[in-house]
């Protein structure tokens, strides 16, 4: 199928054409690509050169991408494409998102193909994640449109950093997403990733306030780089303030790779330390990401403190919640998407061909 996809949400600027998805704001003489390399203008327009094309496809654990509240121990077809928009020195998945395309992909799938091995395999949600589908927007919204049409989710695993009208046109396709919160300093976004804060909170607090899309969020925390007490204390106290107690916060253990490679993995410790800030702060549900951490990985009431799903990293060990997302204790209704059907994926990971 055609790779080089007409592309929305650009304009011209003179002998330039500006890309408007992201706040990059890259202009482009003709030939030119983008930061993220797979938007590339052609003529009087711009193009995704990645439209229908893979770096590959896995079943997964919902809880990986991670959600906690979002169809628990369900199962994810999972897929991504390459480039990315940030330029994070310690990206976890830099094969990928720091790829060129023709490096990387070897999956050719349209939308209708990802939608009915969805189907096949039961996975009750696609995620576009492994580099961010804010670069291949055009793309992940028409799997999304197929799989809707399938009843089955879209989920997005991404780092927010969009512009408002193609923040919106891509949410409007989406059920759930985990959006990565890497600090709550302009000066680590800017060092660390090339990018700005402000444009990452406002995608969070559209998507809160503005949305029915179900809404996590992820700091990696880094030794020495984003874990100090008093950032911890600012990052979750706006997010109590900002978007609401009941929004889940995963704090997830860093491990060094890419341009990352002379710093300390994250002590479990640390992660353990966030997490009782973040409660100190009034939030209702944070979780510890790469560690084996029981409490860290269990979901309590906020009514009367039961333990409502209980984990062994992504193994649901018990599920005490009514169909509509109840304690079955107290009756306190647990923010989040339930309806009963507690699977039991676990910990498999399933690689998958597409077959157009």
């Amino acid at each position: 199928m055609s790779t080089r996809h007409r592309a929305r949400h650009f304009h011209a600027d003179g002998d330039k054409i500006v890309c408007d998805v992201c706040p990059r704001d890259c202009r482009l003489a003709d030939g030119q690509r983008g930061l993220c390399f797979v938007r590339e203008r052609e003529g009087d327009a711009i193009v995704l050169d990645t439209y229908g094309r893979s770096s590959g496809f896995c079943v997964d654990p919902i809880e990986k991408k991670p959600l906690a509240h979002f169809y628990p121990g369900s199962s994810v077809l999972s897929f991504g494409t390459a480039g990315c928009n940030l330029a994070c020195k310690f990206c976890q998945n830099w094969d990928i998102s720091k790829s060129r395309a023709e490096d990387t992909l070897a999956s050719d799938a349209s939308p209708d193909a990802i939608a009915s091995t969805a189907e096949k395999l039961g996975c009750r949600s696609v995620a576009f994640t492994y580099n961010d589908p804010t670069i291949f927007l055009e793309y992940a919204t028409d799997v999304a449109d197929a799989c809707h049409a399938r009843g089955i989710q879209a989920v997005a695993v991404t780092a927010g950093y969009m512009h408002d009208a193609a923040r919106r046109d891509f949410y409007a396709h989406v059920d759930a997403a985990n959006v990565d919160l890497k600090a709550f300093t302009d000066e680590f976004y800017w060092k660390q990733t090339g990018a700005h804060l402000e444009p990452v909170k406002e995608t969070l607090r559209y998507l809160v306030k503005e949305t029915s899309v179900w809404t996590e969020i992820t700091t990696l925390l880094i030794p020495g780089l984003n874990d100090s007490d008093a950032e911890l204390h600012a990052l979750t106290a706006w997010v109590r303030e900002a978007l609401g107690p009941h929004v889940p916060l995963h704090f997830s253990a860093f491990h060094p790779d890419y341009k990352m490679r002379d710093l300390p993995a994250t002590p479990p410790e640390t992660l353990r330390r966030a997490r009782r800030i973040a409660k100190s702060e009034g939030l209702a549900h944070v979780y510890t990401g790469n560690v084996h951490d029981a409490e860290g990985d269990t979901t309590f009431c906020t009514g009367c403190g039961a333990k409502l799903i209980e984990r062994d990293w992504y193994d649901l060990l018990a599920v005490r919640l009514t169909d509509d997302g109840r304690c079955t204790a107290c009756k306190t209704p647990l923010a989040g998407r339930f309806d009963g059907k507690h699977e039991r994926w676990g910990r498999r990971r399933l690689p998958v061909r597409i077959v157009a």
